[in-house]
């Protein structure tokens, strides 16, 4: 049991293509945040509705970077617009992403067209880009608020299958991949899309709390709690799936799980087993039980609603690992196992993520001094 084809030894798919699903589900999750408000009217999410809505574009910005990072030649990545190919899978998720940014952009014109008149009537070089965004219409009255309420909610509604179908997208790449049986699972699409929710969540929820400590807000208790419930709901039902994938591997007990099981043990133990089950899924999944079964005072339920959010971070983070990077580790031998760890300052390096990572928060900044997200937000007493 130790024999691996020559061109599998090194990992192709890296760090790179790990960050991929993984910024692209922030972007499902979020918009499903947002969403709950303009289409549902869970009236609790209004303090975080703008802000959510605001960081699924901003994520949507770089969801496709690690992936041109990747590419050898990342300018080829237009030719899937100029000469389109309807049967190829990776062309479907470039048709789904700009459909998506798209209906995103439109989004935002419409639930803060408001707010870019105010900006662009206060005159400057951004009033000026305001009125540009604008196309230099800033008239405004009470009819033309209510058609833009009903034209964003159509679009939020619209939206929601949509924010689904690219992130469950990025699952069946995977779980299409009939030669790979870590990966080749109809679960896996599923998987993705809620454990996509779960990190869109969590990083409003982390996020959420960071902006409010470093202004001096009072956080909304209603929303947070809510946020809390949500969170804690769906991570169940991703978590709950990732399980019955493996146990139903594990049951059938096909000429794959000899090999499956061996994966498991010696090469997926600690990042699978310990880590994103056993320490992040586990403690995060008592966390937020504790916070929505009993009546805690709000400081320790904010502590726990926030410690339980960041760790589901990670628990998504390496859940992306464990299939992206232990699906490589398995030789198409079936009788061997290689070996990757990242490097730091490589091309496809631990820097060049985190930068990718940190840069859509800095944005969000920028996009919050020209048009404010918390618009409510109430200063703590002293």
């Amino acid at each position: 049991m130790d024999f691996v084809f020559p061109n599998e030894v090194n990992v192709t798919w890296t760090v790179m293509i790990v960050l991929y699903p993984y910024i692209t589900g922030l972007v499902a999750g979020a918009f499903i945040v947002s969403s709950l408000y303009h289409v549902f009217g869970v009236e609790a999410l209004r303090p975080v509705a703008r802000f959510s809505l605001a960081s699924a574009f901003v994520f949507l910005l770089f969801a496709t970077l690690p992936l041109l990072i990747h590419l050898g030649q990342p300018t080829r990545a237009f030719n899937i617009m100029v000469t389109p190919n309807f049967t190829s899978a990776m062309a479907g998720f470039g048709y789904i992403y700009s459909a998506y940014s798209l209906l995103v952009v439109l989004e935002i014109w419409f639930v803060m067209r408001s707010e870019f008149i105010a900006r662009a009537r206060r005159g400057g070089l951004v009033g000026l880009c305001c009125r540009a965004i604008l196309l230099g219409n800033l008239f405004e009255s009470d009819a033309t608020r209510a058609a833009d309420h009903r034209i964003a909610r159509v679009l939020a509604g619209v939206g929601i299958p949509m924010a689904c179908l690219l992130h469950g997208y990025v699952g069946f790449l995977f779980g299409s991949i009939k030669a790979n049986p870590w990966w080749s699972t109809p679960l896996m699409f599923v998987i993705f899309i809620f454990s996509a929710i779960v990190s869109g969540i969590a990083v409003l929820i982390f996020h959420y709390f960071v902006v409010s400590w470093i202004n001096g807000w009072k956080v909304d208790q209603p929303c947070v709690r809510s946020l809390g419930r949500y969170l804690w709901g769906f991570m169940i039902v991703a978590v709950a799936l990732e399980l019955l994938e493996i146990m139903s591997i594990a049951y059938k007990q096909t000429e794959e799980w000899e090999v499956l099981g061996q994966l498991i043990e010696q090469k997926l133990m600690i990042t699978y087993v310990i880590l994103q089950f056993l320490v992040f899924s586990l403690v995060p999944f008592l966390l937020l039980a504790i916070s929505a079964l009993f009546k805690l005072r709000d400081k320790l339920a904010n502590a726990i609603i926030w410690t339980a959010a960041t760790m589901l971070l990670f628990q998504v983070l390496l859940m992306r690992w464990n299939v992206v990077v232990g699906g490589q580790l398995l030789s198409k031998s079936m009788r061997g196992f290689t070996d990757y760890f990242p490097g730091l300052w490589e091309k496809e390096g631990l820097a060049v993520a985190a930068v990718i990572f940190t840069l859509p928060f800095g944005i969000l900044w920028v996009f919050n001094r020209i048009v404010p997200l918390f618009p409510n937000a109430e200063r703590r007493s002293a």
